[in-house]
């Protein structure tokens, strides 16, 4: 488990992010926008993933582009970040961009070590996953979600439900009394990554503090 670390490290907020090398080349941006939006101390540890459809996946799936399956590597995964959060004097968020946005939101139905979730256009259509979210409690109350305007407008079927689950669950969260928002950016899935994961980051850090 590499990992990337910015800020302060003896800050008393830490985000875990999962990344990938797309991720890193922006890492710094977005860090920079966090602090600048939140004006706290803040630690980003970044932890680089290896095989992002097999070690951010809750369950395994048919792969949606491509060829490559979704594994279900994401316990493993959550067990190896959790590592990172032994300090009991410290507060943590976990958040990410697509795979790990989702990932990121499972992680909050496993554990109650994080206070807040960024899941920033985070997989949605991942099969099975809104299910998931009706059958079980998450274990933190604060949820931002987003999305970008064009993503559920996307060619693969699979990929263009992304829209409509991610309503439902900001419905579901709300109902049961987790503070939640859904915020529309403008653009498809690979725009300003790092902008959306620092809004998104920003507005959980806001919102608690």
């Amino acid at each position: 488990m590499k990992t990337y670390e910015f800020g302060n490290e003896k800050a008393n907020i830490v985000l875990i992010q999962p990344v990938d090398d797309h991720d890193l080349e922006g890492i710094e941006k977005e860090f920079a926008a966090i602090s600048s939006s939140c004006g706290m101390s803040v630690r980003l540890i970044a932890v680089r993933i290896n095989n992002w459809n097999n070690d951010l996946s809750p369950w395994e799936a048919p792969a949606v582009f491509g060829k490559e399956n979704f594994g279900s590597s994401a316990a493993k995964t959550l067990s190896e970040l959790v590592t990172l959060c032994k300090d009991k004097g410290k507060r943590y968020f976990i958040g990410g961009y697509s795979l790990a946005g989702l990932f990121a939101l499972w992680a909050a139905y496993q554990t109650d070590i994080f206070e807040g979730v960024a899941a920033a256009s985070p997989s949605m259509w991942f099969p099975g996953f809104y299910d998931y979210m009706k059958k079980n409690e998450i274990k933190t109350d604060t949820v931002y979600l987003s999305l970008g305007d064009r993503e559920e407008k996307a060619r693969n079927p699979v990929m263009a439900t992304v829209g409509a689950r991610i309503r439902e669950a900001e419905e579901l969260l709300k109902e049961k009394g987790v503070d939640c928002v859904l915020e529309w950016n403008e653009g498809n899935h690979f725009k300003d990554a790092d902008i959306r994961t620092a809004k998104a980051f920003a507005w959980v850090l806001n919102t608690k503090n």
